[in-house]
């Protein structure tokens, strides 16, 4: 029997022994996704999905982000669950109502290459998003993971986003992520010639395989108008290079809110990753029990062995979980 979704007393001892001194009394949860099961076409929810909640939104997120993390506030940038059979307008939709309801906490309306400019500042004027997520699996190439980024954010979106001052969150692909020369390259171009578009790279920069951030992370020195969330990491390498390259100020933490509620973690396996779940495990040894933990404990504790090992003040940790967000959103 499958333990996703249940946080059990053993999640809660380990919160009270490990996190419960590092994690601030306010979260800002910068990569969360609000959906309905109901969206998705028959049968298409990815079986985690699937087995959760039928209407993750605010109230279902508060209760299980609540459990994750008691006792804390949390607010947050919340998009919709990207997926090739949801459908989308219906999603933004679902995305716009429930952020009535949540005050402090702002959303980024779900795009597809497809979508042109005047239909983005339509949805941001009447909606109130203060950016886009765009993701792969809206590419035309095929295998849909070997998408350059133009693929599936054109320039014309991150023109736009420049012009509203929209916030991007960028699930880059390719098999070395970060060290992709061409991911690099579109990057700091998007970033150079689209200042006031404000760039965050999710997962550290896809640092699922921590050496491909630490190999790529010089690429984007000197850029201002990008950021990194650390949502789903389980491997410190990457935000620590985020951190000693383009300062703490740039890394925004995340959830990833669902897959916070998997248990398991993702491990690099030499130049690609694995994602370890109960669906995906032969998690035996001689020496003892392994029983994995939530992928939002597991992350958690790779945020503070970062600051950790980056020498962070309270206050620098503090801006990861809250203020770096606050000021990239300070005005709206």
């Amino acid at each position: 029997m499958t333990t996703d979704w249940i946080v059990t007393d053993a999640d809660r001892e380990l919160f009270d022994r490990e996190l419960n001194s590092f994690v601030p009394d306010e979260i800002f949860d910068a990569h969360a996704h609000w959906y309905r099961l109901d969206h998705f076409e028959p049968g298409a929810a990815p079986a985690f999905v699937a087995s959760g909640p039928e209407v993750a939104g605010f109230d279902e997120f508060q209760r299980a982000i609540g459990e994750l993390t008691p006792g804390r506030r949390t607010t947050g940038l919340f998009f919709p669950y990207p997926h090739p059979r949801i459908d989308v307008s219906a999603e933004n939709a679902f995305l716009a109502a429930e952020l009535a309801k949540a005050p402090d906490s702002f959303g980024q309306m779900l795009v597809t290459p497809e979508m042109d400019a005047e239909e983005i500042r339509q949805a941001v004027r009447e909606s109130g998003f203060v950016g886009l997520k765009c993701y792969h699996v809206y590419s035309k190439s095929t295998p849909t993971f070997d998408s350059l980024i133009e693929d599936f954010l054109p320039e014309s979106q991150a023109r736009v986003a420049h012009e509203l001052g929209l916030s991007i969150t960028l699930h880059m692909v390719r098999r070395t992520a970060l060290a992709d020369r061409a991911n690099q390259e579109t990057i700091r171009r998007y970033c150079e010639v689209y200042p006031n578009m404000r760039l965050i790279l999710a997962h550290a920069a896809r640092g699922f395989n921590p050496h491909h951030t630490v190999m790529g992370i010089e690429s984007l020195r000197g850029l201002r108008n990008v950021w990194f969330d650390t949502s789903a990491v389980t491997d410190c390498g990457a935000i620590e290079a985020i951190i000693r390259t383009m300062g703490h100020d740039r890394v925004l933490y995340g959830s990833d809110y669902p897959v916070s509620h998997l248990r398991g973690r993702c491990v690099a396996v030499g130049d690609s990753f694995l994602w370890i779940s109960a669906a995906n495990n032969e998690l035996k040894a001689a020496y003892g029990d392994i029983t994995p933990a939530l992928v939002g404990h597991e992350s958690l504790r790779t945020v503070k062995l970062a600051a950790l090992n980056c020498r962070l003040s309270d206050s620098q940790v503090e801006d990861i979980f809250l203020g770096n967000a606050r000021q990239l959103y300070s005005g709206r």
